[in-house]
C-alpha cells in the first residue's frame, strides 16, 4: 500500500471520530456546559448539516485548485475546527467548531477519493478507495469508544485535542506523502449537478437513503443517555458498550456488502430496514435491561450501517439509467443525502427527548425506518415497471 494512501486513511479515521464520537460524549456537554440533551443533540446534527450542504458546493468551487494543497488545506481545517472545541468557552463556540469540521469532512471525501486512485493502478481503484474508507470503520471500531472514555476520564475537550493531533499527523503525512502532480477533472458546474436534482427516480434513492439513514440516528443520536439513564449502566462502561456496538458494524458493513453482491441492491435494502425496524423497536422492550440491552445493541450495529453499500450501488444503476452523463455527481448526492439523514434524525431525536422522552427514541426510529422500507418496496416496484415496457419498446 502507497504511504500516501495510509495518510488518507488515518484522515478519514480522524474525520470519522469526530463525526460520531460526539454519540458518547453527549450527557458530559450537556453536564458541563449547561445545556438541555436535545441541545447537545443537534451537534450531531449541525456537523452532517456542514457536510452535506458544504460537500457538493465546496467541492464545485475548488475545482480549479491542485488537489495536494486542496487536501492539506482540508487537514489544517479540520484541525483547526477540533481546535476550536478544544478551547470551545460554551456551546455557540462549539455549534461553530462542528460547522467548520462538518465543511471540512464533505470535501475531504470528494477529494480523497481522487488523490486515492491516482496512487494505484486503475484496475486497483476499487481497493484503494475500500481502504481510504476503510479509516471511518476503524473510527467505529476504535477511535469512536477511546475518545468517549477520553472524555469521561479527562474532560470532553481532550478528545477534540487528541482528534486535532490525529489531524495535524495526517496533514504532515499529506504534506510530505502526497504527490504534487495529481491529475484530475475538474467537478460538475453547480447547474450540472443541480439537473440531477430533477431526476424523480433519482430522488426517490435520495428519500430511501435520509430516511434510510436517518431513522437510526434518532435513536442512535441518544445511546449514550439511555445506556445511562434507562439501562443503568456507569459513565465508563459506556465506552465498552459503544466497543462492542462498533466492532458489529464492521462486521455488518461486510455482511450487508454480500448481501447486495448475491441478492441486487433493493432486495438487500428490504431485508436490512427491515431488521432493522425490528431491532430498534425490540430496544423500546429491552432498554431497561443490561443483558439485553446489550445483545440488542449488538443486533443493532450488525444491520445499522449494513445498508450503504445497496444505497451507494443502487444510486449509481439508477444513474446510468436516467443520468449517464453524471454518475458521479448523482453519487456525490447520495453522501448528502447520508448526511442530510444523519441531521434530520438527530434534530427529529432531539425532538422527541425534548416532547416525549429518551425513552420513546427507539421506537420512533423503529416507525421512521419502515417508511424507508417502503420508498424501498415503492422503488423496486418502479424499477419492474420499467423493465417490463423497455422489452416492449424493443
Amino acid at each position: 500500500m502507497p504511504l500516501a494512501l495510509l495518510a488518507l486513511t488515518l484522515a478519514a479515521f480522524a474525520i470519522g471520530t469526530t463525526e460520531f464520537v460526539i454519540v458518547g460524549l453527549i450527557p458530559t456537554i450537556a453536564t458541563d456546559l449547561g445545556v438541555s440533551l436535545p441541545s447537545a443533540g443537534l451537534l450531531v446534527s449541525l456537523y452532517a448539516l456542514g457536510v452535506a450542504v458544504g460537500a457538493p458546493i465546496l467541492t464545485a468551487l475548488t475545482g480549479r485548485v491542485p488537489r495536494k494543497p486542496l487536501l492539506v488545506g482540508l487537514m489544517a481545517l479540520f484541525t483547526v475546527g477540533n481546535l476550536v472545541a478544544w478551547l470551545a468557552p460554551g456551546y455557540a463556540t462549539l455549534i461553530v467548531a462542528r460547522l467548520l469540521t462538518g465543511l471540512a469532512h464533505g470535501v475531504f471525501f470528494s477529494v480523497g477519493s481522487i488523490v486515492a486512485t491516482s496512487l494505484v493502478p486503475r484496475e486497483k481503484a476499487a481497493s484503494a478507495i475500500a481502504t481510504m474508507f476503510s479509516g471511518m470503520t476503524v473510527a467505529f471500531v476504535t477511535g469512536i469508544p477511546l475518545g468517549t472514555f477520553i472524555g469521561q476520564h479527562f474532560g470532553w475537550r481532550t478528545t477534540f485535542l487528541a482528534v486535532a493531533a490525529f489531524g495535524v499527523i495526517a496533514l504532515i503525512g499529506a504534506l510530505l506523502l502526497v504527490p504534487r502532480n495529481i491529475p484530475h477533472a475538474a467537478p460538475a458546474p453547480l447547474r450540472r449537478q443541480a439537473r440531477v436534482l430533477l431526476q424523480p427516480r433519482l430522488l426517490l434513492v435520495y428519500a430511501m437513503t435520509a430516511v434510510g439513514y436517518g431513522g437510526s440516528l434518532i435513536a442512535f443520536t441518544f445511546l449514550a443517555p439511555i445506556l445511562e439513564t434507562v439501562a443503568g449502566f456507569k459513565p465508563d462502561m459506556v465506552g465498552l458498550v459503544l466497543l462492542a456496538y462498533g466492532i458489529s458494524v464492521a462486521g455488518g458493513n461486510i455482511w450487508g456488502g454480500r448481501l447486495a453482491d448475491r441478492r441486487g441492491p433493493v432486495a438487500a435494502l428490504k431485508i436490512i430496514f427491515g431488521l432493522l425496524a425490528l431491532v430498534l423497536l425490540v430496544l423500546t422492550f429491552t432498554a431497561p435491561s443490561k443483558p439485553l440491552v446489550v445483545l440488542t445493541v449488538l443486533a443493532w450495529g450488525a444491520v445499522a450501517f449494513g445498508n450503504v453499500p445497496s444505497l451507494q450501488v443502487y444510486v449509481v444503476r439508477q444513474a446510468e439509467q436516467v443520468a449517464p452523463d453524471a454518475t458521479d455527481v448523482a453519487a456525490g448526492f447520495n453522501i448528502s443525502a447520508f448526511n442530510l439523514g444523519v441531521a434530520g434524525g438527530s434534530w427529529a431525536g432531539a425532538l422527541v427527548v425534548d416532547h416525549l422522552g429518551l425513552e420513546h427514541t427507539p421506537w420512533i426510529a423503529a416507525v421512521v425506518t419502515l417508511a424507508a422500507l417502503g420508498l424501498t418496496v415503492l422503488s423496486g416496484r418502479l424499477d419492474n415497471r420499467a423493465a417490463a415496457v423497455r422489452p416492449a419498446q424493443a
